[in-house]
């Protein structure tokens, strides 16, 4: 076991620490977390108007009329969902220009500006695919483009526009990325309109949308993928790194898509269609974080309270615990780098992801389709993601389950542990006899 860590520490951990620094990666990760308020926001205004509860129904009916109060949420999904794509397209920009330390705002600015180039417009202006989660693809790699080019082209004197040090510090950075602007959103102009006349797509980002967006979440909704993407955060967390950063501009690319498509079909009164998205993972995999260990800090509880140290780091553990943070037991105890605790760390997300995936596909349990904060206390969060109480019973369920895979493990390691204590006692003995 430790020649297959040693092995494992030299060859892939480089390479995975590599990836999750690689800065694009990390300027779509950010990107994404700096809209996250407004996708929280967004999937409440969904709960305002459709928490399934007929009380509550009647109760607003009788206060307002339905048509009005539903405009309430709606408003609020509009201002958030409704332009994701716009808000991407300027804080992915953003970030990755500051990695470059260049003007970020500037190159956030561009951003948006660039992918609207693509955009689709109707009578009202831009149409609902282009600003909202039918646009996210497409914003992405705009983004991700404008910004390289605006960083690079910023960097060169002879675009630069000197103002005299009299001017406004604004007026003078504005100038500055004059041309390198009028060069990026020319180029992203230019390419639209070539693709639009010479291979007759006027609606760009509905066709990616049809022909890529679509089929790709759609091989990405299979019990296959959800096992991979609950088995690579645990793994590479069991090697100290931040497994769940890594994988999170991938698993953003696919759940906002996947909750606006449920929340869809839900309203139409058809069967929502994606099961795996991030409300999914975080209500019935990610309870406690990374490798359900909720479950790990009951199981410490239950059999090895007797033992200091894992009481000690249980006991500090807890708090955090309930909110989804588990550093102080990854590093506590720890589970990276322990060979008896790294296989119940994989092992139950990867139980968890099936258990709820088949749950859900026979109708048992609600899709996700609300996007709750990420530290929401397990088994509430089941409750609010899935509308249900059949969402909350299956937290329940899938903890005790849990409890159940960590308990032989835990017991192992307790007595592993007090072993190594003893022999190290022993050795003490003898060397103060020796002396």
């Amino acid at each position: 076991m430790s020649e297959m860590f040693s092995f494992l520490e030299r060859s892939f951990v480089p390479v995975a620490a590599r990836i999750g620094n690689q800065r694009h990666l990390v300027a779509i990760r950010d990107g994404f977390i700096t809209i996250m308020p407004l996708t929280i926001v967004g999937s409440f205004a969904v709960l305002i108007n459709n928490l399934p509860i007929k009380g509550y129904q009647n109760l607003l009916d009788s206060i307002w009329d339905h048509g009005t109060w539903t405009q309430w949420g709606g408003n609020m999904w509009g201002a958030t969902f409704g332009v994701i794509s716009l808000l991407l397209a300027f804080s992915i920009a953003y970030h990755l220009a500051k990695s470059y330390d260049k003007d970020a705002l500037s190159a956030g600015v561009i951003g948006l500006s660039s992918y609207m180039t693509f955009g689709t417009f109707g009578e009202g202006g831009l149409t609902g695919l282009t600003t909202g989660t039918g646009g996210i693809f497409v914003a992405i790699i705009i983004a991700l483009l404008s910004s390289e080019i605006f960083s690079r082209l910023s960097g060169n004197r002879r675009l630069l526009i000197r103002m005299p040090e009299s001017v406004p510090p604004a007026v003078s950075k504005s100038f500055a990325a004059l041309l390198p602007a009028m060069i990026t959103i020319a180029t992203f102009a230019l390419i639209r309109t070539i693709i639009s006349a010479g291979f007759n797509i006027p609606d760009i980002i509905g066709s990616f949308y049809t022909f890529i967006q679509e089929p790709f979440m759609g091989l990405t909704n299979t019990w296959i993928a959800a096992l991979i993407l609950a088995f690579i955060p645990a793994f590479l967390w069991t090697f100290g790194i931040h497994g769940a950063n890594i994988i999170d501009p991938f698993m953003q690319t696919i759940n906002l898509p996947a909750i606006d498509a449920n929340v869809a079909a839900l309203t139409a009164g058809e069967a929502a269609p994606y099961i795996i998205n991030k409300p999914f993972f975080d209500a019935f995999v990610n309870m406690g974080g990374s490798g359900t260990t909720i479950a790990l800090i009951i199981a410490i509880f239950l059999i090895a309270r007797k033992n200091k140290q894992y009481r000690t780091v249980g006991n500090l553990s807890a708090a955090p615990g309930l909110f989804n943070i588990n550093e102080p037991l990854l590093f506590g105890l720890p589970i990276v780098l322990n060979p008896v605790l790294f296989i119940p760390f994989i092992l139950t997300p990867m139980v968890n992801v099936s258990i709820a995936y088949f749950a859900t596909k026979l109708g048992m349990v609600p899709a996700a389709t609300i996007a709750a904060p990420w530290t929401t206390p397990p088994i509430i969060n089941g409750f609010l993601v899935t509308q249900s109480w059949q969402g909350a019973a299956l937290s329940f369920v899938l903890i005790a389950i849990s409890v159940c895979i960590y308990l032989p493990f835990v017991a192992m390691a307790n007595k592993a542990t007090k072993v190594g204590k003893l022999q190290s006692g022993e050795a003490e003995s003898s060397e103060s006899l020796r002396v």
